[in-house]
């Protein structure tokens, strides 16, 4: 029924049948809990004899349980009800279906795959409050890369959190990529430190751990935008990426987080982890209602569990599929 929603898109190339059916098997198991609250709901909805305002009214609900957001939902709405009287929609099935289309137009603007390709070393600087999930992002992000060919150098940049190098390094040893890193000393100074010893070595990637941080800190975000200062001395046209961790669970905080570290320290791309742990998945439609005025922000990965290939890019077609198709 949701074939559309498999399509490739235009200037692709094709993705191997292989590869795809155990990522979106993942994907489709990581959303089960955001599928039960908006699926689950919209399946009774769009079941009914016909299309009214008591079931638009319910849809609103819906759409806000599932931290879709109040921007998000009135925009979904706005361009439903404009679908309704274009397209002469009759009936709760086919309303369905163009909610469907219309969620994934919305999303697609969050979709652009990050390209290392463009500098070399591409420095990625990962920052995010603690507990988003930010260091094993980065383990997950150099198994990412060296399965592209590219290899990778980690920056023990959180000098803040106690176990933090060794967390990174345990990593490391797992990917098999060496970690920079120094007992008790600024962060600032680490990266730094890395990003020379990428250059000597002829290596793709850093990944620049920082220390978790809530952006209430002003101390602290002050510190990273050091670190990004520091970065930019080290090369002045990095940091190439400035990845953003969100942990999905705290839903529409996501937000206000984004906003405070982007006013911070300009943030390029985000990366939403723990979807398989919440119900508040719809907060993506929220996420990609928020771009700063010029500068678009994408959505470079997503999580939803705790394998190493479980951290994936973003692909707007499969995310709604898996929240629309049945379990």
């Amino acid at each position: 029924m949701f074939g559309f929603l498999k399509k490739n898109k235009a200037g692709e190339q094709p993705i191997a049948a292989a590869e795809r059916p155990g990522w979106a098997d993942r994907l489709k198991s990581g959303l089960a809990r955001t599928r039960a609250q908006l699926g689950g709901q919209l399946s009774g909805l769009f079941s009914r004899a016909r299309i009214d305002d008591e079931l638009l009214e319910e849809l609103e609900t819906t759409l806000l349980m599932a931290d879709v957001g109040v921007d998000a939902t009135q925009f979904l709405l706005k361009e439903l009800k404009a679908a309704v009287r274009r397209d002469k929609i009759e009936t709760p099935a086919q309303l369905q279906l163009a909610l469907a289309e219309i969620l994934e137009k919305l999303l697609s603007s969050l979709e652009r795959p990050i390209d290392v390709s463009t500098h070399k070393p591409f420095i990625i600087m990962l920052a995010g409050v603690n507990g988003a999930g930010k260091t094993t992002s980065i383990g997950k992000l150099a198994h990412y890369f060296q399965a592209q060919g590219k290899s990778v150098l980690l920056a023990a940049g959180d000098t803040f959190r106690a176990a933090a190098r060794e967390q990174l390094q345990a990593w490391g040893d797992k990917n098999g990529v060496a970690v920079i890193s120094q007992e008790s000393a600024d962060p600032a100074a680490v990266v730094f430190d890395a990003i020379n010893a990428a250059k000597a070595r002829g290596i793709d990637v850093v990944l620049a751990d920082t220390a978790g941080r809530l952006p209430t800190q002003l101390h602290l975000m002050e510190e990273i935008a050091k670190v990004k200062r520091v970065i930019q001395k080290a090369d002045p046209s990095g940091p190439h990426e400035v990845l953003l961790v969100l942990d999905a669970n705290i839903g529409q905080n996501t937000i206000a987080q984004f906003q405070a570290f982007d006013k911070a320290i300009g943030v390029t791309g985000l990366i939403v982890t723990k979807l398989d742990g919440t119900a508040k998945g719809g907060v993506i439609a929220a996420l990609a209602r928020q771009q700063p005025a010029g500068r678009p922000v994408s959505l470079r990965f997503i999580g939803v569990g705790e394998g190493i290939e479980d951290l994936q890019p973003f692909r707007a077609d499969e995310f709604v599929a898996a929240l629309f198709e049945p379990s």
